[in-house]
């Protein structure tokens, strides 16, 4: 499974544990995070549970912190900084 294939069911599988919902009729690179259906506690189990997972997280290896605003930019994160490529 590609990363981006993980990112996507990971998030989908945070929204149901956090009780909420997809507010976009899908997830694509264009998406703004803050208006898909996360909150701030949802993108934390998000990166966590993306962590455990795929066994990285890209957000503690920056230099320089960057927070990305789309789900396209999120992606593009964990593809730059995947130790294992």
């Amino acid at each position: 499974m590609s990363i981006r294939e993980t990112i996507k069911e990971t998030y989908i599988d945070v929204l149901e544990q956090i009780g909420s919902e997809l507010l976009v009729p899908e997830l694509n690179d264009d998406v703004i995070l803050l208006e898909s259906g996360l909150d701030s506690l949802g993108f934390a189990v998000l990166v966590a549970s993306l962590d455990e997972t795929l066994e990285f997280d890209p957000f503690t290896m920056m230099d320089e912190p960057f927070y990305p605003s789309t789900f396209g930019e999120f992606v593009e994160i964990y593809e730059k900084m995947n130790p294992n490529k």
